[in-house]
């Protein structure tokens, strides 16, 4: 059917016969520009359906062409009528065809009324995409939100020839509009009248870009029918609460703390009934949990009274003597987050509520409550995504300008990362802190990136609150309908400042003139209800006095607290993980060994390498082949050592993820959990899903090609649920850099500030290989300067897993498919949970030596953080410490050379938390005038020199430093040039083995 859409449309050039027997009919030419093209695609579906829908002319037309008629034989003029409803029934309409003999003046005028009732139709569908561009959106009357005065040429009468004598004709509506109700007929004069208050007034709405005409068929219905926007008394008296709630308690925050930074909501009070009647709605489809993300601006408000915090707990907060009780240097008031759980009394249904604490960087926390709202719906088995959503708030210069909106926006439909849709709610200041929209966006509107995945577009007026209400409806049953994204954009103001000590009218003197003019919506909407009797003035003073007491009674309560808890602040609290004294403190319990039993590596190793039950590349089979021979001797490479450490925690009941790009097959294909059958397009069959029938399941997929995005996705997923493995590969090392400000923000600093727990893993494959700049390295020295561990400190005593529960994350360059193994597995094990960072290999994942015997996966073993040599050091003459995969370059090159006495080779392999005391000991072995050296394939200024260097010397003797081995400093990751690469080489190992 859409091969035929196209035929009409000239969209898919697979045969041109409607469109040139269209082209042929000078009665049809309106029918050819963008604007009509939906209304003929939509005639066309409803012939389809039933013939007699549409006039017998395009009966004929539609019916011939289909035939095979080519241009200008399908075409058939009408016979002369008044008005030519192209929706009528066919019995209105007679049967016969025009004959040539017709009266040719007579046909003419029914040619000039047949195209005067096109241009009716083009008309309405004009309002219906366009309308939006001239409604009255500004509260302050004084800009448009499309940064455009003008009122397009398409919304004019003159653009369809239409004079002052058409407009009390009558024409008949089309059957896909419903603004006429029960009536078939309007004058022109009355459908414009209704069009302009449809889709010209407090709401611009913008559906028209969506592909599927049954979905703008839905969007059409909530816009149109007459009186789905009408309010009850009660509705209304509903709402006049929740404004005197939004308004008044940032008002009591301003009179109590007016010096303080708060971001308040003024000039959009209209958010709190807005996110009320959302919850309210998408409660009563089935919603059982909401995940919020938001800025700054209104989020205590938003925690107040949409969450319902305790208003104590968060008076609280502005207290400046307050000291921490829990661990941790916290965050300011506004980025923190929380959760709760209550009935929703509208509904009588219990909610809950999580806002996720986030940081001032714009936008960053959308993938991460996308995440953890995929995560819920996983461990809830809500595979229809109908029990839990995200709400994500915006601001307007941020969504628009901050690229990870995008990203976000395009995981919506993939399989692995839709939510079952998201609402977004964008607070439009119509200003980004002090930059007007002009200079701040190129497009119309701030939420034209919506439209890249068919999102419903709803500009409202924020200070029409009935409006607002509307839209919210709207938007709530659409996301339950529909399972797809949609915005709300509240066109509003911002009665202060960026923040409330801000002076706006540096920069925007008009606009802050208008809004010191300008009544607050809940004086506007209190005086609306008293003009209609809704309430009295007695009401609004009740109303009003009542939220004051519980105001003042919160305050009163909040001095009576002498300590913050950061725990109060968690959205997503692991209540059953910790196990804590009777103060409920947490206790710190030592990690077992992470080995597993020989029968499940056998059971793991045999499945991983079996053959599968569809057709695969000759390559995978001998892949397999290979893993059969590895399993047969007990060895595991990279590609297996991982697979084991995946297998055997499914096999106990943990949920494992993997995403990132390319992670099925693997970027260097070596990974293949994915097999892919030959034959059938679309026919997988992975493995480690195929076990046990108790096993856990096993999410394993290929993410777009989004790193800010996807990581935050997967960091938002950890930190719903602690028993489940969440890792995320970037496909070479130094792709993390477009997701900084996930690890920035999130990842390394997250529990500190917001005492929020992950075990997100982080692949990133490494190594100097001779693959340029932009393919070696993930800059290791980043993640190592952000741990906080002190240099100057041996941490004697400290057993490593108080160290383990100190540092803020773990860092690993590891070089055995053993000591991976037990790195992932540990994750689980551990009895808290804290963020990894694995610099992977590349040239290793076939590497020879890079093998693992079972034994050392077997019950009993665990992760080694340093890997010594067991020679007699008696001989030796100097002890090389390294990490990574240099290692093994050095362990040939010194076989090479017959070194092996003189030179030992000590491998780090975690490097935070620092193994202090396994480095001491290791050290102790040695004679005292061994030569200490560090080698490292990266440049000095790079890899993990500046981070070894102060923590080595602690430990060695007095006086004695640690020698550097490797690349001088460099502003470029690595050459790009392979011969610079291998004179770069032979110097690193020249140095290395001089003694």
């Amino acid at each position: 059917m859409y091969a035929v859409r196209g035929k009409l449309l000239g969209r898919i050039p697979v045969h041109h016969a409607l469109r040139s027997a269209l082209k042929s009919s000078a009665a049809a030419e309106p029918f050819l520009n963008g604007s009509s093209s939906t209304y003929v695609e939509e005639m066309y579906e409803s012939w389809r359906q039933d013939p007699s829908s549409v006039h017998k002319s395009w009966q004929i037309f539609f019916s011939r062409t289909e035939g095979g008629a080519g241009p200008g034989e399908a075409h058939v003029s009408a016979p002369n009528m008044p008005v030519y409803p192209m929706f009528a029934p066919s019995a209105a309409i007679p049967a016969t065809e025009a004959s040539a003999g017709d009266d040719i003046q007579s046909s003419r005028a029914g040619q000039s009324m047949i195209l005067k009732h096109h241009n009716f139709q083009r008309l309405l569908r004009s309002y219906q995409s366009s309308g939006h561009h001239i409604a009255k959106l500004d509260p302050l009357g004084i800009g448009s939100a499309d940064l455009d005065s003008t009122v397009p040429e398409i919304l004019t009468l003159e653009h369809y020839n239409f004079t002052k004598q058409d407009m009390d004709q009558y024409f008949q509506l089309p059957k896909h509009t419903y603004f006429g109700g029960d009536e078939k007929e309007l004058t022109l004069r009355e459908t414009i009248n209704r069009l302009e208050r449809i889709y010209c007034g407090s709401i611009g709405t913008e559906f028209m870009h969506i592909h599927d005409p049954t979905a703008r068929e839905y969007i059409r219905k909530w816009i149109e029918k007459p009186g789905i926007r009408n309010m009850t008394s009660e509705e209304k008296r509903i709402l006049l609460a929740r404004l005197v709630r939004s308004t008044r308690f940032e008002e009591y925050l301003a009179k109590k703390w007016p010096s303080e930074k708060r971001f308040g909501l003024e000039g959009c009070e209209v958010l709190i009934p807005a996110m009320k009647q959302i919850i309210d709605i998408a409660n009563s489809r089935g919603v059982e949990n909401f995940v919020i993300g938001m800025p700054h601006r209104g989020r205590l408000n938003v925690l107040a009274n949409v969450c319902r915090k305790e208003l104590e707990k968060l008076f609280n907060q502005f207290n400046p003597d307050m000291a921490p009780e829990d661990e941790g240097s916290g965050d300011v008031k506004y980025h923190l987050g929380m959760y709760h759980r209550r009935i929703n009394h509208l509904t009588n249904k219990e909610v809950t509520l999580s806002v996720v604490a986030n940081p001032s960087h714009l936008e960053a926390v959308n993938p991460v409550v996308c995440g953890k709202v995929r995560a819920t719906q996983f461990f809830t088995g809500d595979e229809a995504r109908q029990k839990t959503m995200a709400i994500l708030l915006h601001g307007d210069a941020a969504y628009s300008g901050q690229g990870v909106v995008y990203e976000t926006m395009h995981l919506s439909d993939l399989p692995s990362y839709t939510t079952g849709g998201t609402i977004h709610i964008v607070v439009n200041n119509q200003v980004g802190f002090t930059t007007d929209p002009r200079f701040s966006r190129s497009s119309p509107y701030c939420t034209d990136v919506a439209k890249v995945v068919n999102a419903p577009i709803l500009h409202v007026n924020a200070d029409d609150p009935e409006a607002v209400m509307h839209v919210c409806n709207v938007a709530a049953n659409w996301r339950a309908d529909w399972g797809k994204d949609v915005v709300i954009d509240l066109v509003c103001y911002r009665r202060n400042g960026h923040n409330e000590a801000d002076e706006p009218s540096f920069t925007q003197p008009l606009m802050y003139k208008r809004i010191r003019e300008t009544p607050n919506v809940l004086n506007k909407y209190s005086a609306q209800l008293l003009a209609e009797g809704t309430v009295s003035q007695a009401d609004i003073d009740e109303e009003l006095a009542s939220f004051d007491k519980i105001l003042n009674d919160a305050y009163q309560k909040s001095t009576a607290i002498t300590k913050m808890k950061l725990t109060d602040w968690l959205d997503s609290p692991w209540n059953d993980f910790f196990e804590c004294d009777a103060n409920k403190v947490p206790i710190l319990r030592a990690t077992p060994p992470t080995g597993t039993n020989d029968s499940v590596l056998k059971i793991i190793a045999e499945t991983f390498s079996a053959d599968p039950p569809i057709k695969v590349h000759p390559g995978i089979k001998r892949i397999l082949k290979g893993r059969k021979k590895m399993a047969e001797a007990r060895q595991a490479d990279w590609a297996l050592g991982e697979a084991l450490a995946f297998g055997s925690l499914l096999m106990e009941g943990y949920h494992v993820r993997l995403s990132g790009q390319d992670v099925e097959r693997g970027t260097f294909s070596h990974r293949h959990h994915v097999l892919h059958d030959q034959d059938v397009d679309g026919k997988v069959y992975n493995p480690l899903q195929n076990l046990s029938s108790s096993q856990q399941k096993y999410s394993v997929s290929n993410s777009s090609l989004s790193e800010f995005g996807v990581l935050g996705f997967e960091l938002g997923f950890s930190q719903h649920n602690p028993n489940s493995l969440v890792c995320w590969e970037a496909q070479f090392g130094d792709f993390f850099n477009t997701a900084q400000p996930i690890v920035d923000q999130f990842i390394s600093s997250g529990q500190d500030k917001w005492y929020r727990q992950s075990n997100l893993v982080m692949l990133l494959p490494h190594g100097m290989e001779g693959m340029g700049p932009e393919h070696s390295s993930a800059r290791m020295e980043r993640f190592l300067q952000m741990c906080n561990d002190d240099e100057d400190c041996k941490y004697e005593g400290v057993s490593s897993d108080q160290q383990l529960w100190d540092c803020n994350w773990q860092i690993m360059n590891v070089t055995t498919p053993a000591n991976m193994f037990h790195a992932l597995r540990r994750q689980m094990y551990m009895k808290f949970r804290k963020p990894l960072v694995i610099f992977t290999p590349k040239s290793l994942l076939r590497h020879p030596l890079a093998r693992s015997s079972f034994d050392e996966m077997i019950p009993g073993t665990s992760f080694k953080p340093i890997i010594p040599e067991s020679s007699d050091v008696t001989k030796t003459k100097k002890l090389i410490l390294c990490s990574g995969k240099a290692y093994y370059d050095l362990f040939e090159e010194r076989a090479q050379r017959g070194l092996e006495e003189e030179i030992a080779i000590t491998r780090i392999e975690q490097l935070h938390p620092f193994p202090h005391s396994l480095i001491e000991e290791e050290l102790r072995r040695y004679p005292q005038d061994t030569q200490v050296s560090w080698v490292q394939e990266e440049h000095k200024n790079a890899g993990a020199w500046s981070y070894v260097k102060p923590r080595v010397e602690n430990h060695l003797s007095l006086g004695t430093e640690l020698e550097y081995i490797g690349r001088g400093p460099a502003a470029s990751a690595a050459t790009g040039n392979k011969k610079i690469h291998k004179t770069e080489y032979k110097k690193l190992m020249d140095h290395s083995f001089a003694l």
